[in-house]
Order: C-alpha cells, then sequence, then structure tokens
C-alpha cells in the first residue's frame, strides 16, 4: 500500500490552514491555532482511495525536527505533503531540503502563495526538490494528484489548481474554476488530529473547525479570498455542515466551534437557517461557536439568531477608522457603519473582536492615530491591529508598488512585520511604535481590566487564560522596542 505524509513542519506558529491571512499566532494578541483541516480533509481523501496515511501537526505540538526524522524513517512515506505560508515558504523550503539529506521521496507543498503564481517569482525559491506545488483548494485536488504520482493514473495537465514540474521547467494547469459541490468533500479525519491542541481561547476547551463555506463577492483591495477562492459564495448544505457538528460533538466530545468562512455572515438568510438548525436540535444549549462577519450585512433579527444559538464571539473587520481609508480599500462601508455594527452587536451582548488595519501607502500620522483613537470609541471587547499586507496579486500590492513602499514579495512577511518600508510619509518602525503604543493604552486601561475581571470571577480557568494572553501581548510588544 501507497503510503503518503502530511505534515505542519515544526517552527515559528502560524495559521496555515487559513489562506487568505496565515496569522502569526506568536505576535497575535488572543489567536490560538486553529485545526489543520486541510490535511485533515485531505487525509480523508486519501483514505477513500486506499492510500495509507500519516498526519501531524509538528508546529502546534512544538516537536523537534529528530521527532520527524523518527517518524519518516518509521512511516516510509512515498509522498510528503507539506502545508506551507508566505511568511515560512523559505524556511519550509530549507525543512525540505533537510528531509532529503537523509530521505527520498516526492514533495508535494500546498499554499495560497502558489496560485497562478508568476514564473518570475517562482524561480526566486529553491524548489530543487519539490515537482508539485497546490495553489488551488487541497481537498479537490489532493486524490487526483496522488493517484497521477503513485499509480500512473489520468493526465496531469487535467488537475486544477496545480504547478508541475516537468524536468526542464515548471507548468501551470487551470487557475479559473472551483469546486461548488462542498457537500459531497469527507469530513476531517480528526481520529488521526490532536483536537485538544487546537482550544478556544478563553476557556482553553478543545474547538473544532468546521468551513461551511468558500468565496467572497466583496472588493477589499488587500484581501486574497477573491483570488484563491473565487468571488461567488459556495455554501455547504445547512444538514451536512450540523452533520460535522453531530459528529465533533458525539464523537470527539468536542462542543466548541469555530464555523469558518470567508464571511460567515454575507448571507444573513443562510446563517440564521443554521442558527435555527442549531435551536431546534438536542445540541441546543450545549455548544457554542465563534464566527466572522463584515459590518454589512449585519441586521437585528441575524444578531438575534447568533447570540440564541450560542455564539460567544463575533470576529469583525472593521479595518479603519478613516472614511478616506475605507473608500480607498474598497471595504463597502463607513466610519458611521462601524460605528452601528458596533452598537448593534453589544445590544445582544455577544462578545466582540475587532479587526483594524494601518500603514496604507497613502497614510499619514494623523490616518494612522485616527484609527487606533477609534478603537476605543468602538471598544471592542478584544482587538487586533494588523499592519497592511500587500500579498502579491492583490490591488494592495499594486498600490504599494506606485507609492514605491514596497520592499520584496512576501516571503517570510506576515501582517505584524510586513513586506514594506512602511507608507509615504511613516516608517515602519514608526508604525509599529505608534500600534503598541495604543495597544497597551487599551488593554491596560483600568476600567477594561476590572470588567474582565469581574466578568469571569465565578470561572478562574477564563481568568487565567486572560492573564495568559495578557503576558503573551506584553511580550510581544517588549520584544519589538
Amino acid at each position: 500500500m501507497h503510503r503518503i505524509m502530511l505534515i505542519y513542519p515544526p517552527g515559528k506558529a502560524y495559521q496555515r490552514s487559513e489562506d487568505r491571512a496565515q496569522c502569526n499566532l506568536e505576535e497575535s494578541a488572543v489567536a490560538t491555532a486553529h485545526a489543520c483541516n486541510d490535511i485533515g480533509c485531505a487525509a480523508a481523501i486519501l483514505r477513500n482511495r486506499g492510500y495509507e496515511v500519516f498526519l501531524r501537526d509538528y508546529q502546534t505540538e512544538k516537536a523537534q525536527l529528530r521527532e520527524v526524522e523518527e517518524d519518516i524513517k518509521r512511516f516510509l512515506p512515498d509522498i510528503i505533503f507539506i502545508s506551507i505560508t508566505n511568511a515560512t515558504v523559505l524556511s519550509d523550503l530549507e525543512f525540505v531540503n533537510w528531509i532529503c539529506s537523509f530521505y527520498r521521496c516526492e514533495f508535494i507543498l500546498k499554499g495560497a502563495i502558489f496560485f497562478d503564481i508568476p514564473y518570475e517569482l517562482l524561480d526566486t525559491l529553491d524548489l530543487t526538490n519539490v515537482k508539485y506545488l497546490v495553489g488551488g483548494e487541497i481537498d479537490t485536488i489532493i486524490g487526483q494528484l496522488a493517484d497521477y504520482i503513485l499509480k500512473q493514473n489520468g493526465k496531469i495537465e487535467e488537475i486544477p489548481g496545480i504547478i508541475y514540474n516537468t524536468d526542464s521547467d515548471y507548468k501551470k494547469t487551470a487557475f479559473d474554476t472551483w469546486f461548488c459541490d462542498l457537500d459531497s468533500i469527507p469530513f476531517p479525519a480528526r481520529d488521526l488530529m490532536r483536537n485538544e491542541l487546537y482550544v478556544r481561547p478563553d476557556t482553553g476547551e478543545p474547538m473544532a473547525t468546521i468551513q461551511v463555506s468558500r468565496g467572497c463577492p466583496a472588493q477589499c483591495t488587500y484581501c486574497l479570498t477573491p483570488i484563491i477562492s473565487g468571488k461567488t459564495v459556495r455554501k455547504r448544505s445547512i444538514e451536512n455542515v450540523f452533520a460535522e457538528i453531530e459528529e465533533c460533538y458525539y464523537t470527539y466530545g468536542i462542543k466548541n466551534f469555530f464555523f469558518k468562512a470567508d464571511t460567515f455572515t454575507i448571507d444573513a438568510e443562510w446563517a440564521i437557517a443554521l442558527c435555527d438548525r442549531i435551536i431546534t436540535s438536542p445540541l441546543y444549549g450545549k455548544i457554542e461557536f465563534t464566527v466572522n462577519s463584515r459590518v454589512k450585512p449585519l441586521e437585528c433579527d441575524l444578531l438575534e439568531k447568533l447570540k440564541k444559538a450560542g455564539c460567544f464571539m463575533l470576529a469583525v473587520g472593521f479595518e479603519s477608522g478613516s472614511n478616506q481609508t475605507l473608500m480607498k480599500i474598497k471595504k463597502g462601508t463607513t466610519r458611521e457603519d462601524n460605528i452601528r455594527a458596533a452598537k448593534l452587536i453589544k445590544e445582544y451582548k455577544i462578545p466582540l473582536f475587532g479587526f483594524f488595519m494601518i500603514g496604507f501607502p497613502w497614510e499619514n500620522n494623523q490616518d494612522i492615530t485616527e484609527t487606533l483613537e477609534f478603537i476605543f470609541l468602538i471598544d471592542p471587547d478584544f482587538v487586533e491591529v494588523h499592519i497592511a499586507m500587500p500579498y502579491f496579486g492583490t490591488q494592495l500590492y499594486d498600490n504599494c508598488k506606485e507609492y514605491d513602499t514596497v520592499k520584496s514579495v512576501a516571503w517570510g512577511n506576515d501582517y505584524f512585520s510586513p513586506n514594506t518600508i512602511g507608507t509615504k510619509t511613516v516608517s515602519i518602525e514608526e508604525i509599529i511604535k505608534i500600534k503598541n503604543k495604543y495597544l497597551l493604552k487599551f488593554y491596560l486601561r483600568p476600567r477594561y481590566i476590572f470588567n474582565k475581571v469581574m466578568g469571569c470571577l465565578c470561572n478562574p480557568i477564563i481568568l487565567l487564560n486572560y492573564i495568559k494572553h495578557g503576558l503573551k501581548l506584553l511580550k510581544s510588544i517588549f520584544r519589538q522596542r
């Protein structure tokens, strides 16, 4: 039987399954590792095709290289599949070369970085030991690709969303189609995953990630989603999503969920229907979940359903407090829309996680300060401030080129240390300094600390986790000084 190894390599912690954002977990104020669903789904598909699979998230386990070597020599894989990010691609390729120093097999690398990547950028990477690169959605590709490599079945040029080596050069297949029958994709192989590694930030309980939809029609200039997932929203059926919830609860004892979507609330009718399915089920009152949302559409009927169904956190991308910046990044919202949405969410007593972004190439000190001060007006329960990261292929990348602020492609960079010199008038060092100043000011407010402590006196575990994340934030800030 052919053997395939699916892994996250050891090293700096990133959200490797989040192709559009690829969050740096070590620098993030609150974020915790999401379940490794990309390799989990791939493992389920490969098992269904008769392959023997091995899955391990070395990154989240904080494992050592010797453990990787021991596993490889014991399992003897024919293929090693590695999930990568833009920020880690260089170290991930070094990892591949290290493996080749003691073991030879085929490698498949998967990441948004490879989505229709220009050949001139591909040439900047050391791909000596890699023949196959996946830029499309892995769960619609991996089975065909494994069959081609190991069984010589099919034609590689007919497998969409990949780049492959022809000995003399790399060639691309089609990157302009997306798979729509999401219900036919098997659930992640959670029996192979260490589910206890992926936890809810406040309680520390296991939290499963369930991908409910893909694609986004929005035009935000900084976002990879319309490029790598398409502009059409492709949704799973309510019953298919609920069946996965039931499997997690009854088979794995998981009662906390992250319903992953490029924007969960983009189709309010569908979101309400899922909430109703939970409310009318035996699991009502036994499970809780978190979702993300745009500012618009966000109305009372949806918020009421989310609260009743068990939403314990709503993550909202406000991005900016400047109407000029909101217009330039094509967010489709205004400062006033942001204020209205935050007010509504608070009326329904759903904890709010606000995301903001500063350092767009046209911004000056006043623009940046306007957004950071706006955070206090919104006053979310938790806040994350990213620095504008121009991923190659986005309109923001082109904007930064026009302003002459890009210093490199996105290899090795992220929202906390982007591939720019800053803005046209504010250096990246100054942006980081201002951001950290306001984060400390926000989180160290006596009223904020008092409210958080009083809100979790009945649950010391939550209090301890708040302290842990607070210390992590302080460590990150002072490390950057």
